[in-house]
């Protein structure tokens, strides 16, 4: 599978299992969302808030590649978060049309991705300065990272009391050659 092949595949992989976490957490009342569960981003609420947050600033960052990719042009439109904790809704169905707004930006740019955008070093600001990364690694950071948060999101799901199902990502792999 080629590297761009394999962003198109996790960016599939990321709107599906976006799906089912949202879903399983539409299941609890306000108030369990947003008890503090002692997690890093305090709730449940908090932990998909971050993801969003998360997102908004590293497809800011990957809008200023020189590929000038048309599906994130519309990043323009969105306002980056002042930190990764600030809470950018206040309802779990106000955090959700976020998140499909942009898993679809994420789909779109997958598919605009090619083999040689991923060597271009990309330069960026976060809180220790200027950063200068290649670009594939960062993608794959951008994939791990969400990755990472819906885990610490389907363990607050489940302890309390709702079991998402299989989060891994061998189960969206398509069988080849049978």
């Amino acid at each position: 599978m080629s590297d761009c092949n394999h962003l198109v595949l996790m960016a599939a992989y990321n709107a599906a299992m976006n799906h089912t976490l949202y879903a399983a957490a539409a299941t609890l009342p306000t108030s369990e969302l947003m008890a503090d569960r002692h997690a890093f981003f305090t709730s449940l609420f908090g932990t998909l808030n971050h993801v969003v947050a998360g997102d908004i600033v590293w497809l800011k960052r990957f809008s200023e590649h020189p590929a000038d990719f048309p599906a994130l042009r519309e990043m323009t439109l969105i306002a980056k978060p002042g930190s990764l904790r600030d809470l950018l809704c206040t309802t779990l169905d106000e955090l959700l049309e976020r998140r499909l707004r942009l898993d679809g930006i994420i789909s779109a740019w997958a598919a605009q991705v090619r083999e040689p955008d991923l060597t271009h070093l990309l330069r960026y600001q976060n809180s220790e300065g200027t950063q200068q990364k290649p670009f594939g690694a960062l993608t794959a950071h951008f994939f791990n990272h969400q990755t990472h948060h819906r885990g610490q999101a389907t363990t607050l799901l489940f302890q309390a009391g709702v079991d998402v199902g299989s989060t891994d990502l061998l189960d969206h792999i398509p069988n080849q050659g049978l």
